[in-house]
């Protein structure tokens, strides 16, 4: 599709749903205050994601949990946050973006209590499923605050530069905050430090912050696609999850991964039906849209799992603790940052789609660089810190022009729901590039539990993410819109 036939189709939507446009000064806050109360529900989303890692021999220690349920003490915060995404982007379009912000942060924040003074291993896994909710309702949100506060072009770069940081950074301030939380007060603290800062959230953005939302079809919500599409997205990301302990073949994976298959082709049925759809068909006639998201998918499945090894790399194989594993990240959540903070600017020449490429690229070198390094004799400049700078300039360099394209040229009333599906794109993407990759070096490792055996599986899973953003590379050459990004 041309550029030009996607502007007229994003024209004509405005024209159908009356969507008005968030021009900032209509009464709105200042936007610095739009992007600080975005960027910290994204660091709060973000972070939790990975938070309780480090924690959880000392939750299994005083609640008394077995592995399978320690397991779910992340995998419960996963499912439902994969599963609610849409349906949290679609919420904030109809009921008001500020309304589902501040819903969808005072979940996380009440849930993050909850957890936090659990006594039974079910309160706190109930409790980190219900902050998952709370953070699917809450992070399209962080993004189409900005997709409509700000107006499109380098200012609406520079904020999305920021919140890809602020992300990123979430992301890897993980490990770090968890070990010095667990370490120096106890395990609860990785949830309860949510309260103080969410609560601060809270009064800021309800004070600053002022409503928008579509208008012209009222405030029905697609309940029949809404129960589909989470219903679907739920089985998916709980088929990959059983992934990590039964074989790919076995029924407790197939049976929620074709069923959840299923459950998303009558989505995509049920919208292509409907007056008012959750998620619009025609938005992926939007070039930037689809393949963006395509890309952000594949980038997804090699990047998150980047964490995931290099932690159990630094713990089994170099001997670190936890908290030295921890802090070992800092130079690569920095190096990340920065490139996130460099790719507005890069972008006025490179363009989006040359810097994309150029990130996905770098990546990957990074991540093949990383597979060479790896063994069981290597100290941590040689073969954590070098080749994890690389990759991460390379990461950060490539989320922001993935999520500018994947957002631009779309109706200002449908920036919930392409802001939720940025999302979905990364966390199913991550979430199946996690369980295939750990498929990969657990059949590499084999029975041996030897260091060496460790790191040349861990080593890897790295080639064969070399390899997956290297395809991602070619696919966006081939597949992302050429030139200025496209406006609506």
């Amino acid at each position: 599709m041309s550029d030009s036939h996607a502007a007229e189709t994003g024209a004509a939507a405005r024209r159908s749903e009356g969507a008005a446009p968030a021009a900032p000064g209509n009464g709105r806050g200042p936007l610095w205050l739009v992007v600080l109360a975005a960027c910290v529900g994204q660091f709060l989303v973000v972070l939790d994601v990975a938070v309780v890692n480090v924690a959880l021999p000392s939750v299994q220690a005083e609640l008394g949990m077995n592995a399978a349920g320690l397991q779910w003490v992340v995998n419960a915060y996963s499912l439902t946050f994969a599963g609610f995404l849409l349906l949290g982007g679609r919420a904030g379009d109809i009921f008001g973006r500020k309304r589902v912000f501040l819903l969808g942060l005072g979940v996380f924040t009440a849930a993050s209590l909850a957890g936090g003074l659990a006594q039974q291993p079910w309160q706190l896994i109930t409790a980190r499923a219900v902050q998952g909710i709370g953070a699917a309702t809450l992070a399209p949100a962080t993004l189409s605050l900005l997709t409509t506060s700000v107006p499109e072009g380098p200012a609406r770069h520079r904020a999305i530069g920021t919140w890809t940081a602020v992300g990123a950074g979430g992301g890897a301030a993980g490990g770090v905050v968890s070990g010095i939380l667990t370490d120096t007060f106890s395990w609860r603290w990785v949830l309860l430090v949510n309260v103080p800062v969410g609560g601060l959230a809270l009064i800021g953005a309800a004070l600053w912050l002022v409503e928008s939302r579509r208008t012209g079809d009222g405030r029905r919500l697609d309940m029949t696609g809404a129960l589909l599409v989470t219903a679907g997205l739920s089985a998916v990301a709980y088929g990959i999850v059983q992934s990590e302990s039964a074989a790919w073949t076995a029924p407790a994976t197939l049976a929620p991964l074709l069923g959840g298959a299923l459950l998303l082709t009558l989505f995509v049925l049920a919208e292509a039906r409907s007056r008012a759809p959750l998620m619009p068909l025609r938005l992926f006639r939007l070039r930037s849209v689809s393949t963006a998201n395509t890309a952000m998918f594949v980038c997804g499945a090699a990047m998150v799992s980047s964490w995931y090894f290099l932690t159990l790399y630094m713990q089994n194989v170099l001997g670190l603790s936890p908290l030295q594993a921890g802090l070992g990240f800092v130079p690569h959540s920095t190096t990340i940052v920065l490139g996130a903070k460099l790719a507005p600017r890069l972008m006025v020449r490179a363009g989006a789609r040359g810097l994309a490429m150029t990130g996905a690229l770098l990546a990957a070198a990074g991540y093949f660089w990383q597979s060479a390094a790896m063994d069981a004799d290597g100290g941590y400049p040689t073969t954590v810190l070098a080749p994890g700078i690389t990759m991460m300039l390379g990461a950060g360099l490539l989320a922001t022009p993935l999520a500018s394209l994947a957002t631009s040229g779309v109706p200002a009333g449908d920036a919930g729901i392409v802001a939720g599906l940025v999302n979905t794109a990364r966390t199913m993407g991550g979430a199946l590039g996690l369980a295939v990759l750990s498929t990969v070096a657990a059949a590499r490792i084999g029975d041996t539990r030897g260091a060496e055996a460790l790191a040349e599986g861990y080593a890897t899973a790295f080639r064969t993410g070399s390899v997956v953003l290297t395809l991602c590379a070619a696919l966006m050459f081939l597949t992302l819109p050429r030139g200025p990004l496209p406006h609506h």
